[in-house]
């Protein structure tokens, strides 16, 4: 949610911001928003003064009558009267036009940083770098569902009979490599200074406004039937959540964590083939990173960021790339964004792993999340990445550490993890 001095102040630049991202639907909230603003700030502004002047009339009337002004005393108080009648429809009035306020605020989309390319979807989003060689071995690789059922190490067959279409077990050897895929990037994140936490797999409706967009939020989330419950589609909901309502010291700024969690996510529609496999599910693992900074800091904190994932994927032995999202793929409360996507060397295209975003203080301005400092109490800025998701990390690592003899690599790094086990062969 933009800060509404903007729209008061330079209409025009929400306006063009809304142009660049392929949103002229919007547009006329601007001005509505503008024209509900100012008719707030009149009605807040009469309603202060009539109170003001309520008080001040109130107090003549014991003194009117002391001195014997009955009459006088009686015309005051049918004032009062006639006051408190506008007083009330005021405070009524009131409230429901600020409602009205915040509710079209939170559908225009925050303020991009002026580096963000302009393009209307993913289609153009904008190759920045490459990490490592994507190398398309002579050997034939098999899809990454064949190979974890020739090692033994998944049954969707069952998981179809407890759960339906969209869960899995993953069994043996290959549970434990997606554990330890999580493992070493929480052990990695907390040498790099991150505090590691463990946070609530359900939130309320409150926190999850405050942390997406009401489409986003109808797309992906499980609600809780009966309860103001929601099942986290990530933990970065349930960790900027922690802080709501909240004015942060200075001294205990940034704020940077990392976070276990399992996710739930709809998923809705049919994908063929990836319905076989992992690469669309309900339920997947998560390790996640957020930072809470001041406003002049998440720029660095941004690129900080992405690159703690290019690092671990590298260390898997991923070819890794970043790319920048442009403004139609950018969601409305991002400022900027980019994703990191893993080689496939089945498919010989990049796929996404990991998505980081600086968010302004779109979310913070939503939640209540604040410092105070020398001019006063301001907002933060609030950022997220992920370390690792599963089962598409340990899809990507599977197929670029595949050998010949249908046997699994396992990067050195994640053998301690694995007990010493430096592949896993096929059963």
């Amino acid at each position: 949610m933009i800060d509404i001095k903007l729209i008061r102040e330079n209409s025009d630049l929400v306006k063009e911001n809304i142009k660049k991202k392929f949103q002229d639907e919007k547009l006329p909230l601007v001005d509505e928003v503008k024209e509900l603003d100012e008719k707030a700030r009149t009605l807040q502004t009469e309603g202060d003064n009539l109170k003001a002047e309520k008080n001040k009339l109130s107090k003549s009337i014991g003194l009117l009558m002391r001195d014997g002004k009955k009459e006088e005393a009686e015309n005051v108080k049918k004032q009062i009267a006639e006051m408190d009648t506008r007083i009330k429809e005021i405070d009524e009035e009131l409230p429901e036009i600020q409602k009205s306020v915040r509710e079209k605020m939170l559908v225009i989309p925050q303020i991009m940083d002026p580096s963000v390319p302009i393009g209307k979807d993913d289609s153009e989003n904008v190759e920045v770098e490459k990490f490592g060689d994507p190398i398309v071995p002579s050997y034939e690789i098999p899809y990454h569902a064949d190979i974890i059922l020739s090692v033994k190490g998944m049954d969707k067959e069952a998981a179809g009979r407890t759960s339906g279409e969209g869960f899995y077990y993953l069994l043996g050897d290959i549970a434990r490599l997606h554990e330890a895929m999580i493992a070493y990037a929480r052990d990695f994140m907390i040498d790099h200074g991150f505090t590691y936490a463990i946070p609530p797999f359900m939130i309320h409706a409150d926190v999850v406004t405050g942390v997406m967009s009401f489409p986003e939020m109808e797309a992906m989330m499980y609600k809780i039937e009966g309860e103001d419950l929601f099942l986290i589609g990530t933990s970065e909901h349930s960790m900027i959540g922690k802080f709501k309502d909240q004015i942060l010291k200075k001294e205990e700024l940034p704020i940077n964590m990392t976070s276990y969690s399992p996710c739930f996510r709809k998923e809705g529609g049919s994908h063929g083939l990836e319905e076989r496999g992992l690469y669309r599910v309900h339920q997947f693992e998560k390790q996640e990173m957020i930072v809470i900074c001041e406003p002049e800091e998440s720029m660095n904190w941004y690129e900080k960021m992405w690159k703690l994932t290019v690092e671990i994927f590298r260390n898997w032995d991923i070819p890794v790339r970043q790319l920048e999202c442009c403004s139609g793929d950018l969601a409305d409360l991002k400022v900027k964004s980019c994703d990191i996507e893993a080689w496939s060397p089945r498919q010989q295209k990049y796929f996404e792993v990991a998505s980081c975003s600086n968010l302004g203080d779109a979310q913070a301005r939503r939640l209540g999340i604040r410092t105070k400092g020398d001019k006063g109490t301001y907002y933060l800025h609030t950022l997220n990445n992920t370390v690792v998701a599963t089962p598409r990390g340990l899809i990507a690592l599977i197929e670029n550490n595949y050998e010949e003899d249908g046997s699994i690599k396992i990067p050195k790094v994640l053998q301690p993890y694995m007990g010493g086990k430096e592949k896993i062969e096929v059963k």
